[in-house]
């Protein structure tokens, strides 16, 4: 209020040029507690009083700027009301100008002060930012009284911002400039604030050695965080992508209170989908895997995140039909994930052939025959790329699984069947990035196929809720395929492994071993134009297919007459004939 009174006093100041009238000096006296009375109620109306200087922002000067508006208003109104003799009204305009300079200098005032004390008390380690302007307000917005950190200058994609400043930072140079910046000053840090997936993140790891990598924390892991502090940057944030979105409202009308079952439960992906599934609120979870282990450490997480859900654990093998019709039986799912498969490219090619036919084919007919019988709703597939024009027998048993649930879909029209295909899963079981992990844990080197073999990759999470959505979509026979994004050369992927761990590829050598039997050096492109149709979801397409569906009985009965050991060529002949587009490589 004392600053308030002295803006009172500014404004006949002005008012009348730096020379104010012995009468008006008697005015100003006389109207002083009216303007206190009015600034005073609009800066209580507003709550100004209640602002912490040292934390004043937008939103605080925001706040003042509208305690004055109101406090003028006020003002204005008691001193027309008593009609003062010769008042000058100027002053009334004036007057909220200066307060509104005064009070918010004052605030930016203190909460310099009180950002210089905690500067020169404690400098932390200095910091290169890696992003735009944009990002990088962001992130320094988010290190502000960090005792740990000292952001030191920035890095940025766009070469129109090299040589400008922001929050008293300046942006040296352009992101392949990164090594060069660090040794100008003194940084062995860097933290990328550029999005998951974007090219600078990527750069900032190939293009740089000996510099640690840390990005902010993404939202749903701002709590298990130190007051949100910077974390180790993952694999997972330089492929990711945005995140996706769901129809909450919907998959939770599918789940909730609703009894849903799930193959393959105790695997990458099907204990993912176990995981998002009891987020919907689902009445009861059915978890079926044949490895006694997995089922039973999934049971052990899903008890303690959910304790409220109602899961059933069943060890059991989906190539014994009594056994899936037992289970459904004592608990009739309304929904089904089918995630149960043999996955392993070259495992599946020698010596297991017969082992990817029965489980991948035999396994997703008898659940697609009992989802029908017991009167699911919905019936989901969880297949592959590699069922795309296979080269592999594995591909090719994933390509018959789906014609062959398109044909049992005929029969049973109560009940949705849907498949699914994606490509890698980060993390996943079986696939490179454990393999390269292990390998680089044991000084290398990391084995690569071939230095142009390319794949594309998503994130567990990312192809479960994907899964979700396509399941909650779907009509019955529909193939989907998931937006996989752009590729990414395996060799590039090793590096990054190689420089995440803190080491360079003199210390961790790549060597190129060949491809491997029925590998493909490139893997389909899955949701373009040609071979896919779009849906309401942006991630999502429909595929468009032209197989015939197989004859159920015929397959069956082949399965059983092929006996343990049947000839791998003749195998391969027979599910030629069933998926014309495969074509062995051996």
């Amino acid at each position: 209020m004392l600053l308030v009174l002295l803006a009172w006093a500014a404004a006949f100041w002005l008012r009348f040029n730096l020379d104010v009238p012995h009468e008006f000096r008697t005015l100003a006296l006389a109207s002083a507690p009216l303007c206190v009375l009015g600034y005073g109620l609009g800066l209580a109306a507003t709550k100004v009083y209640r602002q912490v200087w040292s934390y004043t922002g937008l939103p605080e000067l925001r706040q003042l700027t509208l305690g004055i508006a109101l406090g003028a208003l006020l003002c204005t109104a008691l001193v027309l009301m008593l009609r003062l003799p010769g008042f000058p009204r100027s002053v009334v305009l004036l007057h909220p100008i200066i307060s509104l300079l005064l009070l918010g200098a004052a605030r930016v005032a203190w909460r310099t002060l009180a950002e210089r004390r905690v500067s020169f008390r404690a400098k932390g380690r200095p910091l290169l930012i890696v992003g735009s302007l944009a990002d990088a307000s962001d992130a320094l917005r988010a290190l502000k009284g960090s005792h740990q950190w000292q952001p030191v200058g920035i890095v940025s994609p766009l070469a129109s911002e090299v040589g400008r400043m922001i929050h008293d930072i300046r942006v040296l140079g352009p992101v392949k400039s990164l090594g060069q910046v660090c040794a100008a000053t003194g940084a062995q840090t860097a933290l990328v604030a550029s999005p998951p997936g974007s090219e600078e993140r990527r750069e900032a790891l190939l293009d740089t050695a000996g510099v640690t990598l840390l990005t902010m924390p993404r939202p749903d892991e701002w709590l298990q965080t130190e007051a949100g502090a910077p974390r180790r940057i993952e694999l997972e944030d330089l492929l990711g992508r945005n995140t996706v979105q769901l129809d909450v409202a919907a998959l939770a009308g599918l789940f909730s209170g609703q009894t849903v079952l799930v193959t393959g439960a105790g695997g990458s992906i099907g204990s993912e989908l176990c995981r998002q599934i009891a987020r919907f609120g689902v009445g009861r979870l059915v978890c079926v895997d044949v490895s006694e282990f997995a089922i039973y450490q999934l049971e052990q997480e899903l008890r303690q995140a959910h304790p409220q859900m109602q899961g059933l654990y069943y060890t059991a093998n989906v190539r014994e039909l009594d056994r899936l019709r037992a289970i459904t039986a004592a608990q009739p799912p309304a929904v089904v994930f089918h995630a149960a498969a043999y996955k392993h490219v070259p495992l599946m090619e020698q010596l297991n052939e017969i082992e990817a036919v029965k489980t991948n084919v035999l396994g997703a007919m008898n659940m697609a025959r009992v989802a029908g019988e017991c009167g699911a709703r919905k019936f989901v597939l969880v297949s592959t790329d590699k069922a795309v024009n296979p080269t592999n027998v594995m591909g090719a048993s994933k390509r018959l699984a789906e014609l062959a649930v398109q044909g049992i879909a005929a029969l049973h029209p109560r009940t949705q069947y849907v498949s699914v295909r994606f490509g890698n899963v980060l993390g996943s079981s079986g696939s490179v990035v454990p393999l390269f992990t292990a390998q680089i844990a044991r000084g290398g080197p990391v084995t690569v196929t071939h230095p142009q073999i390319v794949r594309y990759f998503m994130t567990i999470p990312e192809a479960a809720q994907l899964v979700l959505q396509a399941g909650l979509m779907g009509q019955s026979g529909q193939i989907f395929v998931l937006d996989m994004g752009e590729p990414v050369k395996i060799v590039e992927l090793a590096r990054m492994l190689i420089r995440l761990s803190g080491k360079t590829e003199q210390e961790i050598p790549i060597a190129y071993v060949g491809l491997r039997p029925g590998e493909k050096l490139y893997e389909e492109l899955l949701a373009d134009d040609e071979t896919s149709v779009p849906t309401p979801h942006p991630k999502l397409r429909v595929a468009k297919t032209s197989g015939q569906p197989p004859d159920i009985e015929s397959v069956l009965r082949w399965v059983a007459d092929a006996g343990a050991a049947p000839a791998p060529a003749a195998l391969r002949a027979w599910l030629h004939g069933l998926v014309p587009e495969y074509t062995a490589t051996r």
